[in-house]
C-alpha cells in the first residue's frame, strides 16, 4: 500500500491527430509502460494512474475539469511523448487548479544510431514537444515543477517523490481545519496574522473555540478509558519509578491521560487535522497538556503553542510531507544557545509540546512541576532527538504575503547528559553556522517557532512553496549574506508586483 492510500496522480500524456493510429497506439503502449514502473517504484509513494493521451483542446479541457473534481487526485503529471501544438493547452490550463509537475522524458534511454528513421523521430519528440509545452506554461504563468531526465533515472524518480509529497501536503491544506483552544500568547506578534487571508492563499480554515469546549469533554471520560490509556503509556514508554510510588504523579498521569482522551475526541468529531492551546487560556485543565499533544502530534496532527495557528498548519504539512519516510517531525522552538567558539549549537526544546517521532531511543514518561501556567505538575514524554540531516521551517505573515524561512542543519548530541532537563529537545548546528544563520533568520522575519524535520527535505519545502506560490527563503551553506539581504528586497518587488504580472 503506498502511504497516500487512495489519493493518485494523473499521468497525461501530450500529443495529437497528425501522426495517425499507430503512432497513438505506440505512444499509450510507452505511457503504460511508464506509469506502471512508477507504481512499482518504492520511492513513489502515491499511486501513478495513467489517464489520457490528450490530442485537441477539447480532450485537454476535459481532462483538466474532470482533474479538477476528482476528489483523490492531488495532481498532473504532464509529459509530451510528441509535439504538442501548445495553444491546444491554452485553455485546459486555464482550467485547471490542480498541481502539476512536467515530466521532459523520453521512452528510450539510448538512441538506435544505425536504426533511426524519420518513424522513429516523429514517435520520440519530446525535446521540442517538451519545449513547445514549456513555453506556454511560461506565457501563462503557471507554477510548475520541471523534472528532467530518463524514467527509470533515480534522480528523476526521487524529484517526482519530492513534488508528490508536496502536492500531497497541499491537498491537505485544502481541507485542513485547525482548532485555535484559546487565544494566542499575549502580546505576541508573531503568533497572530491574517487567518482570511490565510484561508484565500493557502486553503486551511482556524477557526477558535472556548477552553469550556473541551473541559466539556473532559468531563465524559470514563475511568476504564483511561486505564486502558494509562496501559498503553507503560507499554509504550519508560515510565519514571517515582510514578509508581507517588500518589499525586500517578493521579497527574491519569488526568494527562483524561485530556489526551478527551482533546483526540474533541479533533476526531470535528474533523480536524491541527490544533492549538495556549497556557494562558486553559481554565478548567488541571495541568497543561503535555503528553497528549505529543502523541497527537505522533499521530499526525498538527501543533502550535501559544495559539501559533500557522505553525500548526506547517507542522501539519511537513507531517503529511514525510509519510513513511524515516525521521521525525516536530513542533519546535529555538531554546537556547551553546556559544562556545567554533562549536556553536541550538537547543531546541519547548515548555512540553515536542514529538516523541523525532526521538532518538525509547521516550522515557516523567511528571515535574512547571514554572508557568500556573497548573498542576503535568505529564510529559522526554527524549533527545538522534544525529543527521534536518532542517527548521517557519511561516511567517508579512501583511501583504506569506514566507516561508527554512534553515538547513545537522542534529547533533549535547555536548554532556542533560539529567536536570524535564522537557524533550533536539540540538543542532544551523548551516553555514549559528552566528550567519540567526543572522539571516531574523532578517528574514522567522519566527521563534519552527517545524523541526529529519524526514523533509530542502527539494519538498521548495516545492512546496512553488506549489502554493508562497515566497520561501533557504539558509544553507551557500549563504552570502548580503546576497540574502538583496534576495530579500527582490523578493519584495516580486511579490508587490506579482498579481498584475498574472495577465
Amino acid at each position: 500500500m503506498k502511504p497516500y492510500g487512495k489519493s493518485k496522480l494523473w499521468f497525461v500524456i501530450g500529443s495529437q491527430h497528425l501522426y495517425g493510429p499507430e503512432v497513438l497506439k505506440e505512444v499509450e503502449n510507452h505511457s503504460n509502460i511508464i506509469a506502471k514502473y512508477l507504481n512499482e517504484s518504492e520511492e513513489i509513494p502515491m499511486t501513478v494512474q495513467y489517464k489520457s493521451v490528450v490530442k485537441s483542446s477539447k480532450e485537454i479541457s476535459d481532462i483538466c475539469l474532470a482533474a479538477n473534481a476528482d476528489d483523490d487526485c492531488i495532481g498532473l503529471i504532464l509529459w509530451m511523448h510528441t509535439f504538442s501544438p501548445a495553444k491546444m493547452w491554452i485553455q485546459g490550463l486555464n482550467y485547471l487548479n490542480k498541481p502539476f509537475v512536467h515530466l521532459h522524458t523520453q521512452f528510450n534511454k539510448e538512441l538506435p544510431w544505425s536504426e533511426i528513421d524519420m518513424d522513429f523521430m516523429n514517435l520520440n519528440q519530446a525535446a521540442h514537444g517538451c519545449r513547445e509545452f514549456g513555453f506556454m506554461g511560461a506565457r501563462l504563468r503557471k507554477e510548475r515543477k520541471v523534472v528532467v531526465g530518463h524514467w527509470q533515472d533515480p534522480e528523476v524518480i526521487s524529484q517526482l517523490s519530492s513534488w508528490i509529497r508536496a502536492a500531497a501536503a497541499w491537498a491537505d491544506w485544502q481541507q485542513l481545519k485547525i482548532a485555535r483552544i484559546g487565544d494566542n500568547m499575549r502580546d505576541v506578534a508573531v503568533t497572530e496574522g491574517d487567518k482570511v487571508g490565510a484561508q484565500m492563499k493557502l486553503g486551511f480554515s482556524c477557526n477558535g473555540y472556548g477552553i469550556r469546549d473541551i473541559v466539556e469533554v473532559i468531563e465524559t471520560i470514563k475511568d476504564q478509558e483511561i486505564k486502558d490509556l494509562i496501559d498503553v503509556y507503560y507499554n509504550s514508554y519508560q515510565v519514571a519509578k517515582d510514578i509508581k510510588e507517588n500518589n499525586t504523579k500517578e493521579t497527574s498521569l491519569k488526568e494527562a491521560a483524561r485530556i489526551e482522551i478527551a482533546l483526540r475526541r474533541f479533533l476526531q468529531e470535528g474533523d480536524f487535522g491541527a490544533f492549538t492551546d495556549t497556557f494562558e487560556n486553559l481554565h478548567g485543565f488541571h495541568q497543561l497538556p503535555g503528553i497528549a499533544v505529543q502523541r497527537l502530534m505522533a499521530d499526525g496532527y498538527g501543533f502550535g503553542a501559544e495559539g501559533d495557528w500557522k505553525t500548526s498548519a506547517m507542522v501539519r504539512a511537513l507531517k503529511v510531507m514525510a509519510k513513511g519516510l524515516k525521521g521525525g517531525t516536530s513542533f519546535m522552538e529555538d531554546y537556547t544557545y551553546h556559544l562556545e567558539t567554533g562549536n556553536e549549537k541550538v537547543l531546541g526544546a519547548h515548555m512540553l509540546e515536542v514529538c516523541p517521532s523525532i526521538a532518538g531511543s525509547k521516550p522515557s514518561l516523567e511528571v515535574h512541576p512547571l514554572s508557568i501556567g500556573g497548573k498542576n505538575d503535568p505529564a510529559r514524554l522526554i527524549f533527545t532527538a538522534p544525529s543527521g540531516a534536518g532542517l527548521c521551517s517557519s511561516i511567517i505573515d508579512l501583511g501583504n504575503r506569506f514566507r516561508f524561512v527554512t534553515n538547513i542543519i545537522d542534529v547533533t548530541q549535547p555536548d554532556e547528559p542533560l539529567p536536570n532537563l524535564p522537557v524533550a529537545c533536539a540540538v543542532w548546528k544551523p548551516k553555514p553556522n549559528l552566528k550567519k544563520a540567526a543572522s539571516a533568520w531574523i532578517t528574514a522575519g522567522g519566527s521563534h517557532h519552527t517545524c523541526f524535520s529529519q524526514a523533509v527535505t530542502r527539494e519538498m519545502i521548495e516545492d512546496f512553496s512553488m506549489i502554493s506560490g508562497v515566497e520561501s527563503v533557504i539558509i544553507d551553506d551557500d549563504l552570502d549574506p548580503y546576497r540574502f539581504k538583496q534576495e530579500l528586497r527582490w523578493n519584495d518587488i516580486y511579490y508587490h508586483l506579482s498579481n498584475g504580472l498574472s495577465s
